[in-house]
């Protein structure tokens, strides 16, 4: 199996997007691809087939790959649940909470597990292009690093780096890199991709002649600023709306641990429904219907909502007739109560909730990760709706007597998840991946506004396939894949 590696020279270079380019690229050249990230560091993610969690962004370079996720794509993950803290998840299972200084101690353990997930991979791949974390140049970051080079030299793989030049800078990015790199690290770069370039390539030729000169090192593309590209982010929330004739208004309260924000993509792409995220210190704005999403640190986030002044807006919207719908940690947070008596994760072990339905939480060691199916209930009608699951606790209480949906394919043999209120008001699921299927999208915007008048909705998978397609195409004409497939052939 070759190996290639994408490195950025930040957070936010394209890596992601790049990585799953090439994935594609190479996989319609009928070249047996995978995606792989040794280390990630993100709350959104994913819930592979074979029952275990990787970042959003493998799932997604899975599938521009054409191939299944599963948990060697990303054998280390890191969900943050606090400033200094993080879960650490190995080959898509927690193992345990750690702070910044005992993880660094645990790398060589890491490490590891990400070899084994290499070996695994090179049964069964011709092509592994593997995408790197934040910036190889991080100096405190480099002793025992597994994310970049460390990886990078303990498997003899070529690197390409690639940084955004809409941040401007973008060759003192590259430069600084390089000179940060050790001697042997330095030899591995076999090239440069320049990502989001605006306007006439011909003003920047000048610059390209120089740092190919400089660094005797080729520049293997240049890549154009792809106006409303829109493929599930791995950790920054994507805000931006597509707005035209707006029929329904829809909030959704940005919590400092909020995980799995993609299940809102749908939404932010129907330009018929204008989603906001409500931002510490504003107030929620008049709309149809609040979503409290999903958290990693579920207590903390629910202090954090009470002290913004939102559990009290969030009642005042249900009094005037607003809909309010909590998915995850947001169901959690609408029940009598939370209890965290194992400090599985803060040390705060006991929380009143939203006292919305009449329910409470209690959280455990064990997580919940599974795919599943089944029939959104609301309005006495019902619609199909795939997602998955990924949560620690168990709710009880009677709200739950009146479920949400009803599951017709559940791992752990579940019947019914969630509740709606007795008022037709209020409403919690467990399910992540609600709005991607059209019928259940339209089923709940009709329970939100019955007159809405909403009739297309996004469809996700078919917008995401789009989109590959237009990124892959993209690449193929602006970047130099012939050097880049003798770069990882010649190794």
């Amino acid at each position: 199996m070759k190996t290639i590696m994408i490195q950025g020279t930040t957070s936010d270079a394209g890596k992601s997007t790049l990585v799953a380019a090439l994935c594609r690229v190479f996989v319609d050249q009928g070249i047996k691809v995978a995606p792989f990230k040794p280390q990630n560091m993100a709350l959104n993610s994913a819930v592979t087939d074979d029952g275990g969690e990787i970042g959003r962004a493998q799932a997604l370079q899975a599938i521009a790959a054409k191939v299944t996720p599963r948990i060697d794509f990303n054998p280390v993950l890191l969900k943050p649940n606090s400033d200094t803290g993080a879960q650490v998840i190995i080959h898509g299972k927690a193992i345990s909470n750690m702070e910044a200084g005992a993880y660094h101690d645990y790398k060589a353990v890491a490490m590891d597990a990400v070899l084994t997930s290499q070996r695994r991979l090179s049964e069964e791949f011709e092509l592994l292009v593997v995408e790197g974390a934040g910036s190889p140049a991080e100096i405190n970051l480099r002793a025992g690093d597994i994310a970049n080079m460390g990886y990078a030299e303990a498997v003899d793989c070529p690197v390409i780096i690639i940084a955004d030049i809409d941040k401007g800078g973008v060759f003192a990015h590259i430069v600084g890199t390089l000179a940060l790199l050790s001697e042997s690290e330095q030899a591995r770069v076999k090239g440069f991709v320049i990502n989001r370039f605006r306007g006439d390539i011909s003003l920047l030729q000048g610059g390209l002649d120089w740092l190919e000169d400089y660094t005797k090192k080729p520049v293997l593309g240049v890549l154009p600023f792809l106006h409303d590209l829109a493929l599930d982010a791995e950790d920054a929330v994507a805000i931006d709306n597509q707005t035209g004739q707006v029929k329904v208004r829809v909030a959704v309260l940005l919590l400092p641990h909020i995980s799995n924000h993609t299940d809102f993509d749908a939404l932010r792409l129907n330009p018929e429904i204008d989603i906001s995220y409500v931002c510490h210190t504003y107030a929620i704005p008049s709309v149809d219907l609040i979503i409290i999403p999903g958290s990693k640190n579920v207590i903390s986030d629910l202090i954090f909502l009470k002290n913004e002044g939102w559990d009290e807006q969030i009642k005042r919207h249900v009094r005037y007739g607003g809909k309010v719908l909590g998915i995850c940690g947001g169901l959690q947070m609408l029940g009598a109560n939370i209890f965290d008596p194992t400090g599985v994760e803060s040390s705060t072990q006991q929380c009143q909730g939203l006292m919305l339905a009449d329910f409470s939480t209690e959280l455990g060691e064990e997580k919940v990760l599974t795919q599943a199916s089944g029939m959104v209930n609301l309005n006495g009608a019902s619609a199909q709706v795939t997602g998955y699951e990924i949560h620690t606790g168990h709710s009880r209480g009677a709200a739950l007597n009146s479920p949400f949906l009803t599951f017709t394919q559940h791992p752990l043999n579940l019947i019914h998840d969630g509740f709606i209120s007795d008022d037709n008001k209020v409403a919690g699921t467990y399910l992540h991946g609600l709005f991607d299927t059209p019928e259940a999208s339209q089923l709940i915007i009709e329970w939100v506004m019955p007159s809405s008048g909403i009739e297309q909705h996004i469809d996700i998978d078919i917008h995401r396939e789009q989109q590959l397609t237009r990124l892959a195409d993209t690449c193929r004409q602006h970047l130099d894949i012939a050097k880049i497939k003798q770069i990882y052939q010649n190794g």
